[in-house]
């Protein structure tokens, strides 16, 4: 920690970084909010992608454990902070742009650290000590961005399709209504936006 507590400092291959302290994202997660101020709309912005991600690292730390390659206790933590996601906690702490270089590079990152920082406190460490679970080996093990991001995408769709059918439902009541509304009034046949030729 440095500045009174208020920023621990992390490490990566670019250099070295003042990470506020209350931050459950890290130096990567930095980087592309330095990097990436485009929209203004964070990640946090779509928890069905937020929630979808949590559940495309739970995924993965599974198969990593049943393969023998992810330790019983890492697994663990990593389970418990990818439920904790899921249920709605820690989502203010996604805020990468939308809109970002890398197709989805900085967003998987943004969960990477956020997971593993939740994970560590649940072992006893504190956020940045990747030296007992790391975001990229550890939480990303064996995945790559252009699996793991595309996938999680899907996924929040099918997450929120109910919101989008209800609302489509609400659409087409809409149009009824208004068929019903208008159904007296006669209007001459319209192609191409000009009035149509008999």
């Amino acid at each position: 920690m440095s500045s009174a507590a208020s920023s621990r400092l992390e490490k990566d291959l670019l250099g070295t970084l003042e990470v506020p302290a209350d931050a459950y994202y890290g130096i990567q997660t930095l980087r592309a909010l330095n990097n990436f101020r485009l929209t203004g709309v964070p990640l946090s912005h779509y928890p069905k992608l937020v929630v979808a991600l949590a559940m495309v690292k739970q995924a993965a730390a599974d198969a990593n454990r049943e393969l023998g390659h992810l330790s019983a206790s890492k697994h663990d933590a990593i389970s418990a902070a990818c439920a904790r996601i899921v249920r709605g906690e820690f989502h203010d702490q996604f805020v990468v742009d939308m809109i970002q270089g890398g197709a989805g590079t900085s967003t998987n990152m943004n969960a990477n650290e956020v997971i593993a920082n939740v994970a560590l406190e649940a072992m006893g460490h504190a956020k940045g000590e990747y030296t007992h679970l790391h975001p990229n080996n550890d939480v990303n093990m064996a995945q790559s961005t252009n699996d793991a991001y595309p996938t999680a995408i899907r996924l929040g769709l099918l997450l929120g399709h109910d919101t989008l059918l209800a609302s489509l439902d609400s659409l087409i009541q809409s149009f009824a209504g208004k068929a019903g509304e208008f159904a007296q009034v006669l209007k001459m046949g319209r192609t191409q936006l000009q009035d149509a030729v008999p």
